[in-house]
Order: structure tokens, then sequence, then C-alpha cells
């Protein structure tokens, strides 16, 4: 396994810099492309260096509209790409940085409906191709969740099953499924493993707000990791969930007016920052284990910045586990000062 100090990462948006963008997002009688994506993207690269960053998830529009099918004037743009991609790829590696694609919501392996199928087939390979044409290792995944329940929950884990065979190689490769919060648990991704050989993610929140199996957290982390061949560092998602008070604007069954009402947050949302006391007690059970951690709080890249520091004063054995000693707090703290700077 790699000797390297575990990795935090965050994902696509930049927060502390506003002027970073993750992808060409102009619309389609824009003519925008992958090129400026990369380009885009080479600033990032510049942002996650100079704050020690080594990991990232890039956006799932990376390369807009290149499997609309109703827009073949933009099918050839990965292909097109392959130089740019090269070398957008060796400063990755020249700066030790974890890439990643968490492919859209729309991206269904289970579907009952074939055309939806391909379609995700389409998408996925079209991102399989970004990472080999940028030269990364096995490491570079993209993560999926199994989809829908569909009325029938062992049918619908049956068809993901059914459909891995038929994925192109570069899929099968690169793909790595996580459990969810809502339909499939951590057991069902484990029993998909057993019939498939897929790779896992484990996501901490999502195993609070789904285990009706009742399984134990440290024997679930491991049985996850162990779907990673030994020489490729597994990841697992971590969240705290948000706490606030939720405002909802409803319509009044009086009035007919739109109202805003106060509701009680669900334990499913994400909070802007990771509570770095739950951080804390996650990474002692899961003391021994070796991991890179994508961290998905809303704030991204801040929430990272917030959190080192934190580590090395409230748990230092868990800090240097990420390659944090005692003598990193000072520069942490004025890191954090300076990223988080609020007016007064």
């Amino acid at each position: 396994m790699n000797s390297l100090p575990m990795r935090l990462g965050v994902p696509v948006k930049i927060m502390g810099n506003s002027e970073l963008k993750s992808h060409d997002a102009r619309r389609s009688t824009s003519q925008p492309h992958l090129k400026v994506s990369l380009g885009y993207l080479d600033a990032i690269f510049d942002y996650l260096a100079r704050h020690k960053i080594s990991m990232y998830r890039m956006s799932s529009d990376l390369a807009p509209y290149a499997t609309h099918p109703d827009m073949p004037q933009f099918h050839d743009m990965v292909r097109d790409s392959a130089a740019d991609l090269a070398a957008i790829g060796v400063k990755a590696k020249a700066q030790g940085l974890r890439l990643s694609f968490h492919p859209s919501q729309f991206i269904v392996l289970n579907s009952p409906d074939p055309e939806l199928v391909r379609k995700s087939k389409w998408d996925l390979l079209s991102q399989a191709e970004m990472l080999d044409l940028m030269g990364l290792g096995p490491e570079a995944v993209l993560v999926v969740h199994v989809g829908g329940v569909y009325e029938d929950k062992d049918a619908a884990r049956a068809r993901w099953v059914e459909t891995w065979p038929t994925l192109p190689e570069p899929v099968r490769r690169r793909l790595v499924l996580e459990h969810d919060d809502l339909r499939f648990s951590a057991a069902d991704v484990l029993w998909i493993h057993e019939h498939t050989g897929v790779r896992l993610i484990f996501d901490h929140q999502h195993f609070w707000c789904l285990n009706p199996e009742g399984a134990d957290m440290r024997q679930t982390v491991e049985a996850i990791l162990r779907t990673w061949p030994d020489d490729v560092r597994p990841k697992v998602h971590f969240s705290s969930p948000r706490t606030e008070l939720r405002q909802l604007v409803r319509r009044d069954r009086k009035t007919g007016k739109a109202v805003t009402v106060n509701a009680a947050p669900v334990w499913t949302g994400h909070a802007d920052f990771v509570n770095p006391f739950e951080f804390i007690t996650f990474m002692r059970v899961a003391e021994g284990l070796e991991f890179d951690v994508m961290l998905e709080a809303k704030v991204k890249d801040l929430a990272l910045i917030k959190l080192r520091p934190d580590l090395v004063r409230y748990a230092p054995e868990v800090a240097v586990r990420f390659g944090l000693g005692a003598d990193a707090q000072v520069e942490l703290e004025a890191e954090e000062a300076g990223v988080l700077a609020v007016e007064g």
C-alpha cells in the first residue's frame, strides 16, 4: 500500500476564489469546448497547489454536450482534445493530485429503460476516456450510485449486476459504486460487489442515514476497503449533516399566497463545514486503515482549509495521518484566517 500521507479532497466548485470556473458553462450556441474547460482546470490546479490540496473531483460537465444525442458537432470533442488532456494529466501527476469524476444523477445503470442505460454508458465512456487520455492511474475513478428502486429493490440490484458485463472496458476499469442515503445501503453495494467485483466507496453520512441491517461501521469500512486492489488506495466520502432550520416557500391554503415557513433539517442534507469532532471520531473508528477522504461539505475547499488546523488542535494523532504535524499549526491557522476572513 502507498506510504504517502492520506489525502483530503474537495469537489468541483472552488469557493475560496470566485473567479475560478470548474468548466465551460456556455450554451451550445456559443460553441463551448473541453479545451476551454481544461484552461479553467489548469487554474484550479494552481489554486489547489497553493493550498496543498491533493485530491479533486472534476466537473461532470467538463466536456460540454460531448454526448448530447442531438448535437453531433460536439461528439468528437474529447478525441480532438487528446493533447490538451495529456498535458493537464502530466500537471496533475507532477503535483501528486488525485482526480475523479462523479457523473450526474441522470446516469442510471439499473433502469428498466434500455435507452436510459445506453445513454448512461455513453456518458461514462466519455469520462473514462478523458481519464485515460490524461494518463491517470487506477486511482482516478468514476463514482456512481446504484440508481432507482423501481418498486422492486431486489430486481433493481439484479439489473445493475446484469448491466455490469455490458459496460465498455474503460468504464469497468474506472467505475466505483457508492451506497446512498435513501435506497441502497452499504450492505446492498457489498452484495453487488460480490456478483461483479466492482470497487466500492464508503460514505460516512450515507451510512448513518441508511443502515437497515444494523451493520457495524468498522466492519463495513473494512469490507468496502477490501474491494480495492492492494496497490490502489481506496477513498471514502465524508460530510456532516446540516443542522440549521430550513426556510421553505409554501402556498398558504387559505390565502393562496406564497409564504416562507421554518422547517426542521433533514439529516441527508450536507452542512457547510465538516464537524471536526464527528470526523475525528470516524477516523478513530477507522484507526489503522488507509484511504483518501473526499470532503462533501457545501463550502468545499473552505471546509478543508478549516478542518486541517482543527485536526492538529484537537486530534494530533489523526492529523499526522494526513501529513499534518504539530509544527504546521501556525501556518494552517494563518491560512484559515486568510481564506475565511470575514469583514466585521
